[in-house]
């Protein structure tokens, strides 16, 4: 898929200030990830909650083609971004049986599907808020000074890379579909809640440790299945508004990262644009080596 790869190179140019892999080590020494259901990879299957992939056919295409939790076939972006860093695992997910002992030393997934940016957003669906996310990434640091001694685990913190994917939750399964927010507040002034609740994050983040950190934009929301069978009016396009309302935040997220990188010194962070590639795929799609559908 051409959003992956030009998300995984990104990713790699960027945030990674190495040329090569010495004696076939990763190129960073953690990989952590926070966010929804897009990153999620088994958290959801350990909380009492309605949003679960625990079921076929949820990964008939994975490893070990059985539901791992993730809401995928296959993998996820986030797996195929472990293997290219070099990885010979994927991070677990944190509350689940595999995230004990040395497994935790090259990372942990954190991600809750239905959570989002709004703490708001995960409670609706008893999913893991973005703040209760950061608490168990503080537990968890705890559990890498155990393990490695304090500067053994600054060290894996620092150079780590941290990803976040979080957004698309906050406007299709909460702001569109809620009248007790959205009679209240405009999709400008929903996005300035959200990208303060992403401020806070970053910074939060920042004070734990993180110098490396990757945040991926909102995809083009109008496009999704869910997002056309609700608010597409009996028609299979794009929903025209909810795309719009996804580039202005966007615009947002991308100012306020700009900004946060010039105050915080020593923090590299990255915007990836998921928005334009998935959009292109969606509306170009023999350009994405799939063939036109035919009216």
């Amino acid at each position: 898929m051409r959003a992956s790869t030009e998300f995984l190179a990104t990713l790699l140019l960027v945030l990674v200030s190495v040329s090569s892999v010495a004696h076939g080590d990763p190129l960073v020494p953690a990989l952590i990830i926070f966010g929804d259901s897009v990153v999620d990879v088994g958290n959801n299957n350990n909380l009492n909650t309605l949003i679960k992939s625990n079921f076929p056919p949820y990964g008939r295409d994975f490893v070990n083609h059985r539901p791992t939790g993730r809401f995928c076939n296959g993998k996820l972006a986030t797996d195929f971004t472990a293997e290219y860093l070099g990885f010979t695992s994927y991070p677990p997910a944190y509350l689940s049986r595999d995230a004990i002992g040395n497994a935790l030393l090259t990372g942990a997934n954190f991600a809750s599907a239905a959570s989002g940016l709004y703490d708001s957003t995960a409670n609706l669906y008893r999913a893991i808020t973005l703040t209760q996310q950061l608490n168990y990434y503080r537990e968890y640091q705890t559990k890498l000074v155990n393990m490695a001694g304090n500067n053994g685990a600054n060290n894996i913190i620092s150079g780590a890379i941290h990803l976040l994917s979080a957004g698309s939750s906050d406007y299709i399964q909460n702001y569109y579909i809620n009248p007790l927010v959205s009679r209240i507040y405009t999709p400008d002034q929903f996005s300035d809640i959200l990208i303060r609740s992403y401020t806070t994050f970053i910074q939060n983040l920042y004070g734990l440790g993180a110098r490396r950190i990757g945040v991926t934009t909102l995809p083009p929301t109008g496009c999704l299945p869910a997002a056309i069978t609700l608010f597409g009016a009996g028609s299979n396009q794009c929903v025209a508004r909810l795309n719009q309302d996804a580039i202005a935040f966007n615009n947002k997220l991308n100012s306020t990262s700009l900004s946060l990188q010039d105050r915080l010194p020593g923090l590299k962070l990255v915007v990836f644009d998921i928005y334009q590639p998935l959009l292109d795929m969606v509306t170009k799609p023999s350009d994405n080596g799939k063939p036109p559908i035919l009216q």
